[in-house]
């Protein structure tokens, strides 16, 4: 392993807070966060799976704007549960949100680097951000479903998103600002979905 202060994690940890802080929801966020070290996830299944699935969506007619590549963003409490999820990679059932999509078909991940978790973040508290390279493919937005007969991955798409709204975040509850800032990606082949959709990549964790 590299020794915390090397260069070469120094310049990763400066990557890993551009892009953070480059994806907050609520500009006073800037202030609030303080992140120490930056450990590059190297995982060439996802990376070369990433690619495959962008190369096949180009074939089948995707637009560059929908083959871009952006992050998002999973918090984690241990470094053990970041770890894990960067070697199996983000599968599905492991979301407790069911708003936007089954989460037994499909896995949610947050689109903006300060809004993590159900819960607000207290002073103090620590934790794990995986960053995870991320290629929306062809989103569709759908309404919010809180009954317990979840939507089911659309056909032709690879990415729910919801209905965005200009709700000030003080009339929003925070879990209802969460929710509504999770992407819910799946991949569906030969009508079962997949166990890891592949155009979700763990990238670095902090």
């Amino acid at each position: 392993g590299f020794h915390p202060e090397s260069e070469e994690s120094s310049s990763l940890l400066r990557t890993a807070v551009a892009v953070l802080q480059s994806s907050y929801l609520d500009p006073t966020s800037q202030d609030r966060f303080q992140y120490s070290q930056a450990i590059l996830v190297e995982n060439d299944v996802f990376l070369s799976d990433l690619k495959a699935f962008a190369q096949e969506k180009e074939a089948a007619g995707y637009s560059q704007e929908e083959l871009e590549q952006t992050f998002a963003f999973l918090l984690f409490d241990n470094e053990e549960e970041a770890k894990e999820v960067c070697q199996t990679g983000l599968c599905v059932n492991s979301s407790s949100v069911s708003t936007l999509g089954d989460p037994a078909k499909g896995v949610y991940i947050s689109k903006y680097a300060d809004c993590l978790h159900p819960n607000p973040w207290y002073h103090g508290k620590s934790g794990f951000i995986v960053i995870c390279k991320l290629i929306k493919g062809k989103v569709k937005v759908v309404p919010e479903n809180y009954t317990t007969s979840y939507t089911c991955p659309s056909p032709g798409y690879d990415c729910h998103v919801a209905v965005s709204r200009n709700n000030t975040p003080s009339k929003t509850s925070h879990r209802q600002t969460f929710e509504q800032s999770q992407y819910y990606m799946y991949e569906v082949s030969d009508g079962s979905p997949a166990e890891r959709p592949r155009q979700v990549c763990p990238y670095i964790i902090v």
